[in-house]
């Protein structure tokens, strides 16, 4: 494989504007790459001609002095990002071979900086998993093995394309989203990098909605620096989106390198939860001493709403899918099963197009709408929702940031949860409070667990406070060091 593949978003960018390799160049590498690579399944869709179309532009851009912040930069889009003339499926069948006639304010953002598109990434059917098990095109493979095992491991959902192209050097970083923790908890499985920005930093429109109050964008990459790159060109005010904050993008690789010195860091107790494996304490302790001996001040917090956030996101996630997911009947696009009556024609279109796990969390949502339960479970988890975002009102006014896990374990294997839909959504329990909040939260990589399988650590920070994350995140790297790679088998 190409060297040129295992350099970082912001490597690239300052080679491509110092002229020491051409975009056409560098994207054939990770066309090449993307090619050998697909035993791992993190692409469901490539376009290499459109990809050396862009490419071309960008040499033209550079060439003539016009570079944008990205120009020439080869990514990878998840397939929830509708991409105008390119199909976008959100990774499930009902939506068969859609190919939108517009593009997504996120993608069009990035485009209009001079990034170029290599395809469209795998992900949970319509974002809804832990473990990119649920999409209709098959599960993604991690590329990381433990040390004892050649079993297929998972990359983490619903993001797991994304993650896994970026570990695997299929791409130089990758479009996501986050709902519960589907940008963090694959950044955690796969030893990259993963923002998720404060709710309404990043455009929804043009996204595939999953759950419209806790769906946010944001990037997977390999370094902090290139983290805060995406995230500068993702961003942004759009009047298309009513959720979207009218606030300034503000330039967030200059937040990167500063010292933190001053800040002062929460530790929340309740996230010490029974069962954890000792790395996970182990790694938690050593980010709470990297970011001491940068200078932070650590005290002890307390989220006491926590333990209520998993079962709440749980109804409010659902309701809001079985809302969403109800455009989707065979009328206007996508599959369209015929019967003899509109409801056979509904109800069949969406029995044949739907997998098991949406059909599940589809239930869900009607049952806990319906008229007997809705004060009982839906209204109950709002107010739920409410005093968790009042604990963390709390506290930072007396922090700056909180530190924490990102994930309960390690990369499980493949077919491991998929029996049992609660240990699954169990995954889910140190990030689905940043979303019921609407918070920024931030996954690095801070080391490997005794299989040399890669171990993840959280910041998460007041809305629209993603800068100092990007500081934070940055002391934790450098001491950190990460420097673990999968070894290549596919």
């Amino acid at each position: 494989m190409s060297d040129l593949t295992k350099l970082t978003l912001a490597g690239a960018v300052a080679g491509l504007k110092a002229k020491r390799f051409s975009a056409e160049e560098i994207t054939r590498a990770h066309l090449a790459a993307v090619e050998a690579a697909r035993p791992l399944n993190a692409y469901v869709l490539e376009t290499p001609e459109k990809a050396i179309e862009m490419a071309r532009a960008a040499d033209g851009r550079i060439a003539a002095g016009e570079a944008g912040p990205l120009e020439g930069a080869p990514i990878g889009v998840k397939d929830l990002f509708c991409t105008k003339g390119v199909r976008s499926t959100a990774a499930s069948n009902i939506l068969g071979n859609f190919v939108p006639p517009y593009e997504s304010t996120v993608t069009a953002n990035l485009w209009r900086d001079g990034a170029v598109m290599l395809g469209k990434l795998n992900l949970d059917e319509f974002a809804m998993g832990s473990s990119n098990e649920t999409s209709a095109f098959g599960p993604v493979t991690n590329p990381w093995r433990a040390a004892s095992s050649n079993r297929a491991l998972t990359p983490g959902g619903s993001s797991g394309g994304s993650a896994t192209a970026v570990a695997a050097d299929l791409c130089l970083a990758a479009t996501a989203t986050d709902t519960g923790g589907s940008i963090r908890q694959p950044a955690a499985f796969t030893g990259t990098v993963g923002v998720k920005p404060t709710y309404g930093r990043c455009s929804r429109w043009g996204v595939v909605a999953f759950a419209s109050s806790l769906d946010q964008a944001g990037p997977i990459t390999r370094t902090v620096e290139d983290a805060a790159l995406m995230l500068r060109s993702m961003s942004g005010h759009d009047a298309k989106d009513s959720t979207s904050l009218p606030t300034e993008v503000p330039d967030f690789p200059d937040f990167v390198g500063r010292s933190p010195k001053g800040l002062r860091i929460g530790v929340p107790k309740e996230y010490r939860v029974d069962g954890m494996p000792a790395e996970i304490e182990t790694l938690w302790s050593k980010g709470v001493a990297w970011l001491r001996d940068a200078g932070c001040e650590i005290v002890e917090v307390s989220l006491p709403h926590t333990k209520y956030a998993l079962p709440a996101y749980y109804i409010i996630a659902p309701a809001e899918a079985s809302s969403n997911l109800a455009r989707y009947d065979g009328m206007r696009y996508g599959l369209r099963v015929e019967g003899q009556t509109l409801s056979d024609v509904y109800e069949q279109t969406r029995a044949a197009g739907f997998g098991e796990e949406v059909k599940r969390r589809i239930m869900i949502g009607a049952y806990v709408l319906s008229a007997g339960y809705y004060d009982a479970y839906y209204l109950k988890a709002q107010k739920v929702r409410r005093r968790i975002a009042d604990d963390f009102d709390t506290v930072f006014q007396s922090v700056d940031a909180l530190l924490t896990p990102t994930a309960p374990s390690a990369a499980f294997a493949l077919g491991e949860k998929q029996a049992d839909p609660v240990a699954m959504y169990l995954n889910d329990i140190f990030t689905v409070t940043v979303n019921l909040a609407g918070l920024p939260a931030l996954s690095l990589p801070g080391g490997v667990d005794h299989q040399g399988l890669p171990l993840g650590l959280q910041l998460i920070g007041r809305a629209l406070d993603e800068g100092t994350l990007f500081t934070l995140a940055g002391a934790v790297e450098k001491a950190a060091d990460f420097k673990a790679k999968p070894k290549r088998w596919w």
